[in-house]
């Protein structure tokens, strides 16, 4: 765990599995998420002797919250920096949410480090229902009560079976959001803002060329499978995956299934270098 400064901002990263290894696997968090949010997925990846890098980005949890706006390409480029730092010259991303929106513009920007993509609950535009959804979020945000702020977004991100079936996790998670702080619930207002500006590039996605692999909740209400679907469309020779009774987190609500998703979709990367062993 470190902290990496780059401009204006320290952003908290972690090296995780094999620090040696050429072999690299970058996760990038969905707007509430963190580092530890990753740690259940990233695990058989740091077993397998993969070289893992999460990290948070400016205006999240544990880095900088620097006044906004903030854009797509001052994330991509404190990424690239941050990949510089840690010697990662081309490396395996994988995306939720924000966090595949942000692997996306990296993709079609620094195509030659991208060895594979995956996009996780994401999209390449928006539609008012999606806007309205963030507007509402703001709003609770700026009411500085970090419970309202977590109980106004539930309902729109977790699938009705996860919602019905883990009531005291979701409880719990309301409650340790209540004290998060001010500049936590700033640093979202602006993230939310960020992704109101710059979610406009479906006429990019032909420019991204590394394989991707597209993974979609089927009860996702806040970015519905539509819009992943429109994602395959435009990104040649992706692959595109529906997650059935899951809502917009799969992360947390599909933790299994999606583990096995991502860690086949990137050893099959690697089969045609005659891969034997990581470690």
């Amino acid at each position: 765990m470190a902290l990496f400064h780059h401009n204006d901002c320290d952003l908290f990263y972690e090296i995780r599995g094999n620090a040696a290894s050429p072999y690299g696997v970058v996760f990038l968090n969905g707007v509430m998420a963190s580092t530890n949010s990753w740690y259940a997925l990233s695990r058989p990846f740091e077993d397998l002797g993969f070289k893992v890098l999460l990290h948070d980005f400016r205006g999240q949890l544990k880095s900088d919250k620097p006044e906004g706006p903030y854009t797509f390409a001052q994330h991509c480029e404190d990424l690239l920096n941050l990949l510089e730092a840690v010697d990662m010259p081309k490396a395996h991303f994988i995306g939720t949410s924000y966090g595949g929106e942000v692997g996306m513009k990296f993709a079609a920007r620094y195509p030659d480090r991208v060895a594979s993509l995956s996009i996780i609950d994401s999209v390449s535009e928006t539609d008012p229902l999606m806007e309205s959804f963030i507007d509402s979020w703001i709003v609770a945000a700026q009411s500085g009560d970090g419970e309202r702020f977590f109980n106004t977004l539930a309902p729109a991100i977790y699938g009705g079976k996860f919602m019905k079936e883990n009531l005291e996790f979701l409880k719990s998670r309301a409650a340790a959001t209540k004290h998060v702080g001010e500049a936590y619930l700033n640093g979202q207002i602006e993230l939310y803002k960020t992704f109101k500006n710059e979610v406009n590039f479906t006429g990019e996605l032909p420019l991204i060329k590394a394989p991707t692999l597209i993974i979609c909740g089927e009860e996702d209400l806040l970015k519905n499978p539509a819009f992943s679907l429109k994602l395959h469309q435009g990104i040649a020779g992706s692959e595109y995956v529906t997650l059935p009774q899951c809502g917009h987190v799969s992360i947390f609500e599909k933790p299994q299934e999606l583990g096995t998703l991502l860690l086949g979709f990137i050893l099959k990367q690697l089969l045609p270098q005659g891969l034997v062993g990581l470690a």
